[in-house]
This record gives structure tokens, C-alpha cells and sequence, in this order.
């Protein structure tokens, strides 16, 4: 059982040490603790931009955390103000309904303002952390990520599998990894065969 844990643990977690970068991404989230984490790393002086993205999840016909706000992006701008960070350091994507759409779409931000980026910390959950690099990855291949993630208590690299809800959701992500990466994956060959653009 020892080396089945390991196993996931290693595929699923990644952490980096924060590296000086060009933007700080955000995937959406109805959870504080990773926008304050990028606000952290923001104030310290490891990137000059956040783009935090999201509408709510793709489950949901609304945003469903703070009912003061209609999106998350919205929440994690407010967020991010409340914990220093300037207007003019905090880009917009407030579409995204799920990791993949969080990727692309932010992508197309930068690229709609013009914006050259080499390199990108990503801020996420700790048990996010491989399916949201492999997307960001996917869809920014020419940008080195460091991913420096929010380990929330239970659901963390050292206690994942000691408690139902770690469980529930490591393993979720093992099968969405599988289920979900598929179906993106041959949504993105079939549009590619038929002449559209590749994802």
C-alpha cells in the first residue's frame, strides 16, 4: 500500500521554489488561500503581474462562493486589493469554466494585449497541481512554469490518504487526469483533422 501512496503522491503533487517571473496565473477557485498566496509572492517581488481567471465552475450555472461577487475572478481581484495589490498589476479573465478554458483563455489575454511572457509561477491548490500545470503547459508550451501551490490541511502531500476527504480528492484527480485529459484530447484531434485549430 506504501508504494501505491508514493506513487500517487508524486504524480499528483508538484511544487517548485518561487522563481522570479513575468505573471503569476490563478486558475478559479472558490478557496482564498492561493490568491493570497499569489499576493505574497507578488509583494515579494517574484513577478510584476496576477492574472487571476475564472466565471465558476462548469457544474455550477453561477459563481457559488462569496455571494457579494459574480465570478471568481471577481472574488480573487477583491481578494488581491484587500491584500495590497495594485489595480494596474491585476489582468482579467472572467470566462473560464474549468481548468483547460482557465489555460486557454488566459492565454489569450496575454496575447490579446500584447503581452510577451517567458516564464510564469502558477498558483493552485496543492492537489491541483498536476492537471493545472499539464494545461497550462499544453496550452503556453513556450513558457516556463514553476508552480508554487497552497497545501490545505488534510489534502496535502503528507496526509492525503489518512482521511476521506484527501482521499476523495487526490484520487479524483488521478481520474480526471485520465477522463478529462482524454476527452479535451480528442475534442483537439478531431477539430485538428477537420481543419480547425488546434487547441
Amino acid at each position: 500500500m506504501q508504494a501505491y501512496i508514493d506513487a500517487v503522491t508524486r504524480f499528483i503533487f508538484i511544487e517548485d521554489p518561487p522563481q522570479k517571473s513575468d505573471v503569476i496565473f490563478l486558475p478559479g477557485s472558490t478557496r482564498p488561500q492561493h490568491t493570497h498566496l499569489a499576493a505574497q509572492l507578488y509583494r515579494e517581488g517574484f513577478a510584476p503581474y496576477i492574472l487571476p481567471s475564472g466565471l465558476h465552475a462548469k457544474a455550477q450555472s453561477r459563481f457559488d462562493g462569496d455571494p457579494r461577487f459574480p465570478s471568481e475572478w471577481a472574488c480573487m481581484h477583491h481578494l488581491l486589493r484587500e491584500d495590497g495589490v495594485p489595480e494596474s498589476a491585476i489582468l482579467r479573465e472572467d470566462k473560464a469554466t474549468f481548468t483547460w478554458e482557465n489555460a486557454l483563455f488566459s492565454r489569450d489575454v496575454l496575447a490579446d494585449a500584447g503581452f510577451p511572457v517567458s516564464s510564469a509561477i502558477l498558483c493552485c491548490k496543492a492537489a491541483h497541481a498536476r492537471r493545472a500545470l499539464f494545461y497550462y503547459e499544453a496550452a503556453m508550451p513556450d513558457i516556463h512554469f514553476c508552480v508554487v501551490p497552497y497545501a490545505e490541511p488534510g489534502v496535502s502531500r503528507h496526509d492525503w490518504f489518512t482521511n476521506e476527504k484527501g482521499r476523495r480528492t487526490v484520487l479524483g484527480e488521478v481520474q480526471r487526469m485520465g477522463a478529462q485529459v482524454a476527452d479535451i484530447f480528442e475534442a483537439a484531434m478531431t477539430a485538428s483533422e477537420e481543419g480547425g485549430t488546434h487547441a
